[in-house]
């Protein structure tokens, strides 16, 4: 592989997501009304406990709805990658996967660049989303709006290589919305996306303790500092391991002599 021929295929890939994405209008629209929903009605109520107060590690003044907002940008990632996982497996029974798959290029690069295909898909709907929600005056420092961007890329392939993984184990397509809801709604809410750590651990250990290993978490804190022009090592580092993981399984689950694309026989031939 040249990397003239790398570029190509990349390019290729991302623009058959990109079209595959316009073209799917319903698919944008649902994915900014799910947060925005959440930003406009929930953290209302929400804002009447913790209101604007002095949250750790911030040590400043904020309002909830900006510190929620970040939350629900972990949101959009994790259904987009969810979603983009879904379309992976629509290929993958009409065909189209296979064809991918078989070309001369190595298979963890074409995993990597559909991947990166579908979290920048992501990335244009999380700033979509923080356009709406700045006309609202729910506003984050500017210095915020740059610095989210590398921390939305970490994020997006870290949430984008579980979805990978999760549909290298389904063979049809029908099985894939359980799957989806076993798998999004417990990360989700068992996150600091909605509350901060602090105030979960006043509720529940259990929970707390649940929320600290949760990958969505780190990804949500590491998103959530850089919309505040900060770094979360740990939140970084986290993340970082949690997709090197997460991408190696979905390779090796891709892998048609290895991972769960072998196929299995039932008796001798």
């Amino acid at each position: 592989m040249t990397f003239r021929h790398a570029i190509i295929a990349l390019k290729g890939i991302v623009k058959r997501e990109l079209w595959r994405f316009l073209r799917q209008r319903e698919r944008f629209v649902a994915a900014l009304v799910r947060p925005l929903v959440w930003l406009f009605v929930f953290a209302a109520g929400f804002r009447s406990t913790l209101g604007i107060a002095i949250i750790p590690p911030y040590q400043t003044y904020i309002l909830y709805e900006v510190y929620i907002a970040a939350g629900l940008i972990g949101m959009i990632q994790l259904f987009n990658g969810m979603q983009s996982s879904l379309s992976m497996v629509y290929d993958r029974e009409m065909g189209s996967m296979k064809t991918l798959l078989i070309s001369p290029l190595p298979r963890w690069f074409l995993l990597s660049s559909k991947l990166l295909a579908g979290t920048f898909v992501s990335i244009l709907q999380v700033y979509v989303f923080l356009l709406i929600a700045w006309f609202y005056d729910i506003q984050a420092p500017w210095l915020g709006y740059l610095s989210l961007f590398p921390a939305l890329i970490l994020s997006g392939l870290m949430l984008g290589a579980l979805g990978m993984l999760l549909s290298s184990f389904i063979k049809q397509l029908e099985n894939f919305a359980g799957v989806m809801n076993f798998v999004i709604f417990p990360m989700f809410f068992m996150s600091t996306a909605l509350y901060p750590l602090w105030k979960i651990k006043e509720s529940s250990l259990l929970l707390f303790s649940l929320a600290s290993y949760n990958p969505f978490s780190q990804a949500v804190e590491f998103v959530r500092f850089a919309l505040y022009g900060q770094l979360n090592v740990y939140a970084f580092v986290y993340t970082l391991l949690a997709f090197v993981v997460f991408m190696l399984l979905a390779v090796w689950g891709y892998n048609p002599s290895k991972g769960m694309m072998v196929k299995k026989t039932t008796g001798p031939r």
